[in-house]
């Protein structure tokens, strides 16, 4: 059995009941593992804990989202995304182009990564994303370089080994650089939190951004396809 909280989050009773590691039908009873919770404390200090969406009601409409979208937004949402939206309606559409460029660990490309690069695909958004568009034998430094020249605005899947990635210089460090030198990352943590990533990388932990611990893998994705939508 394996905990739901990654893919559907734990914010309900019913959505905690559910899941068949931590929910009522389990042997244990529930309680938030570490790596998805973060303290009241800090989700009531606007913006110190875990993502930008951590407080209040989900009733706000951003002015991007469709007058028929059923996806709900906090307004510490809201306020967190509008800055990546006023991005990608300044960039210029080009000949050949992807909506995003899906920054990862390599660690992650074939569960976490491949998960959100397909929930983002299901909703209408080209991804540019290395395990499909980096053909073996291509040097791989010179097509992450012209995927960062074809994408409009980059998203950053913030795990623990993307962490360890960042902290060792791997390529991810190079990918983020050149992503949030321009201002153009769009980060969503899973399994980590905003005081953990800031404790690695001040920088990109001031970026506040998406969570699995307040929504779905399906429902970020569904954000993000209206976030970027022109």
């Amino acid at each position: 059995m394996r905990c739901t909280a990654p893919s559907r989050g734990h914010r309900t009773s019913s959505a905690a009941a559910a899941c068949p590691v931590h929910g009522r039908s389990s042997s244990r009873s529930y309680t938030s593992p570490s790596i998805y919770a973060s303290s009241s404390s800090s989700r009531s200090g606007g913006g110190s804990g875990s993502s930008a969406g951590g407080s209040g009601s989900r009733s706000a409409r951003p002015r991007w989202s469709p007058a028929n979208s059923s996806v709900a937004y906090t307004s510490d949402e809201v306020a967190a995304l509008d800055r990546y939206r006023s991005k990608v309606e300044a960039v210029e559409p080009r000949a050949k182009s992807y909506d995003l460029f899906l920054c990862h660990a390599w660690d992650d490309r074939r569960e976490t990564a491949t998960e959100l690069h397909n929930l983002l695909e299901a909703e209408d958004v080209s991804v540019w994303f290395s395990e499909k568009d980096i053909i073996l034998g291509q040097p791989f430094m010179r097509e992450i370089d012209k995927g960062l020249a074809k994408t409009r605005i980059g998203l950053v899947l913030i795990t623990p080994a993307l962490l360890r990635r960042v902290e060792s210089g791997g390529v991810s460090e190079k990918e983020l650089s050149e992503l949030l030198s321009r201002d153009l990352l769009i980060p969503v943590a899973h399994g980590v939190t905003y005081e953990e990533i800031r404790s690695v990388s001040p920088l990109l932990g001031s970026r506040h951004g998406l969570s699995t611990e307040e929504d779905s893998m399906e429902e970020i994705a569904k954000k993000i396809a209206e976030l970027i939508a022109v």
